[in-house]
């Protein structure tokens, strides 16, 4: 009841009987009383005190004030006077606030319903955005093949069409028998290339690679080891002065002092 309390202890009270508040606040004083009785009894207590106090400080006319007023309404018959209780531009006030508060609300309707729109719109955009990345990097990686193959291939006529350069064909074993490889090498400077877009290797996993070797002298020597997602067409491997064969194993990344023979995928002979 703090709250009640506090509400008589405001002042409105005395003011609603005053006829000092507007037509709202008289609204809500008599919906207070209408809820509490504590406001109504309080409204009451204040109206007696009033009455009291006027007719305790009240000061009687003189007998010819009274005459006076007495002979005026004798001597006019005023039509009685009609006096509103609030202003009717409050109720007219009061009615703009509602039509306002209607269209504040059908904008507010509208505005959610367009922002909904939009967000799908921006979703159908995003999804669209995301394909056509999807598209281009499918595209990217489809000319990068090609080009790596195109160059591939041009490295194989370059170096078949020239004396410098002796091309060593390696063929798969019986692990593989459908392997196969290309080895350039060159007779002048003894470089050895091979051809990535040449060769047909069995897959290996992230824990192996492949790595070359040279038959030299009945002894395999190490050429280096590569992978099979190579950027470049031809890779450069160890350079060698003589071999009589070369052959590809399949060994633990970063390769192995010795070849795993049970692990060999390709081999050919040459004479160098």
């Amino acid at each position: 009841m703090e709250e009640v309390k506090a509400y008589i202890e405001s002042g409105i009270l005395e003011l609603y009987v005053l006829g000092q508040l507007t037509a709202t606040e008289c609204i809500e004083v008599e919906a207070m009383a209408s809820k509490h009785a504590e406001v109504r009894a309080e409204i009451t207590a204040i109206e007696l005190a009033m009455e009291a106090y006027a007719l305790e400080n009240a000061i009687a006319p003189s007998a010819a004030l009274e005459d006076k007023i007495l002979s005026q309404f004798t001597e006019t018959k005023a039509e009685p006077k009609v006096v509103p209780l609030y202003e009717v531009k409050n109720d007219v006030r009061i009615k703009t606030l509602r039509y306002a508060l209607v269209a504040c609300v059908a904008l507010l309707v509208i505005s959610v319903a367009a922002l909904f729109s939009v967000y799908n719109e921006l979703k159908l955009a995003n999804n669209q955005i995301v394909s056509l990345s999807s598209e281009k990097d499918k595209f990217a990686s489809t000319v990068s093949k090609l080009q790596f193959d195109n160059a591939g291939m041009q490295n194989q006529i370059d170096m078949t069409e020239t004396t410098e350069w002796a091309t060593v064909k390696l063929a798969g074993v019986a692990n593989s028998p459908k392997a196969k490889m290309l080895v350039y090498w060159n007779k002048k400077n003894k470089n050895i290339l091979i051809n990535h877009s040449a060769m047909d290797l069995p897959k290996t996993d992230k824990a192996h690679e492949y790595q070359l070797w040279a038959l030299v002298d009945g002894k395999p020597v190490s050429l280096g080891v590569f992978g099979d997602n190579a950027k470049d067409a031809v890779q450069q491997m160890e350079t060698i002065p003589r071999a009589q064969a070369f052959a590809v194993t399949i060994e633990p990344t970063g390769g192995s002092v010795n070849p795993t023979m049970e692990k060999m995928v390709v081999m050919g002979g040459v004479s160098i």
